[in-house]
């Protein structure tokens, strides 16, 4: 999954270790050049370490004394060479490779082959920009998400106040989040009227769903059909990359938000369908917010896409004030 993002991410990090070695060759030939017998040790340090890995192979049985002879002439070496930079004011760590990353030496992996924190970061940094989302996540979360601006008074007909709805979405926004792992084909649909906190709270699942790495995609259904176009008929090879498409099915969630803002026609209908329902197979997450009501939903797209949605979404909706007039 995400192989082209991860690829474009190691090619930096490759670029930043070719860096890296680079520099330390410059500062050793700087070092060579002032002090000529350092360049001696660091040879006969390498000699002496070829000659250990021969005592093993050549005499198996008696290595250990030939062992404990190269291991004391290497200390020697390297004492003598430790004084000789500090006798020139060299640090001691001047010919040392300085990585960015010392865990993984810039490669991304530990040598136990799992991702190294620096790359898990690397990769949450790169979805963050691709959710389109960077800007907002940390004014809109759940640390700033304060539940006493719903209205804790009876709406309309309702057996909750907006209050109480709110505290059973975000609790089953949490377990959503905390059950994000499972193969459980857990989608959530959101659905109201505007300014009721809907995209809020996707911003909140997408904020949490991030720092845990996870890969989280979020667009307007409109921007995903304007993708889906110039993947299918666009002429500009380098404006549009495959991945800003592949994502739409391979990341761990995909956000789409105001369905039904999109034109809506046969087209773009089953290309809404073909998404989700893919998503649905391979068994990764999808939430759908939307301002639409379910049978609005059901009266401008295909029965099928419909009834999907349904079957595998929990349908969670929102109302109250609009709260964003209520802010003016």
């Amino acid at each position: 999954m995400y192989s082209q993002i991860l690829k474009d991410i190691l090619m930096e990090y490759e670029k930043k270790r070719d860096r890296a070695i680079y520099e330390q060759r410059i500062r050793t030939e700087k070092v060579y050049k002032k002090v000529p017998r350092i360049k001696k040790i660091d040879k006969e340090i390498w000699e002496t370490g070829l000659s250990m890995s021969k005592a093993v192979i050549e005499n198996p049985k008696n290595y250990k004394e030939d062992l404990q002879r190269v291991k004391e002439k290497i200390e020697n070496l390297k004492m003598e060479k430790a004084y000789l930079l500090t006798e020139n004011n060299i640090p001691l760590d001047y010919l040392d490779t300085y990585y960015e990353c010392n865990e993984c030496e810039d490669k991304g992996y530990l040598t136990n082959g799992e991702k190294c924190n620096c790359l898990k970061q690397a990769l949450i940094n790169k979805a963050y920009k691709m959710s389109n989302i960077e800007n907002v996540l940390n004014k809109e979360n759940f640390q700033t998400f304060d539940i006493n601006v719903f209205p804790d008074e009876p709406f309309d007909d309702e057996s909750m106040t907006p209050r109480e709805n709110m505290k059973n979405i975000s609790s089953i926004c949490v377990d959503f989040i905390n059950n994000f792992n499972e193969k459980n084909e857990e989608n959530l649909l959101f659905y109201g009227s505007t300014g009721l906190g809907k995209t809020f709270m996707c911003n909140c699942i997408a904020k949490s769903l991030l720092d845990m790495n996870k890969i989280v995609i979020y667009q307007t259904a409109f921007t995903i059909l304007e993708i889906i176009e110039k993947r299918r008929f666009g002429r500009d090879i380098d404006r549009f990359k495959d991945f800003e498409y592949d994502i739409l099915f391979d990341a761990d969630l995909l956000i789409i938000d105001d369905l039904g803002t999109e034109i809506s026609n046969a087209f773009t209908n089953a290309e809404i369908f073909n998404i989700v329902n893919t998503r649905l197979i391979n068994g990764t997450k999808t939430i759908i917010s939307t301002n639409l009501t379910p049978k609005e939903i059901s009266d401008i797209y295909t029965d099928r896409v419909f009834s999907r949605i349904l079957e595998k979404f929990i349908p969670l909706r929102f109302y109250g004030p609009d709260l964003r007039w209520e802010s003016k």
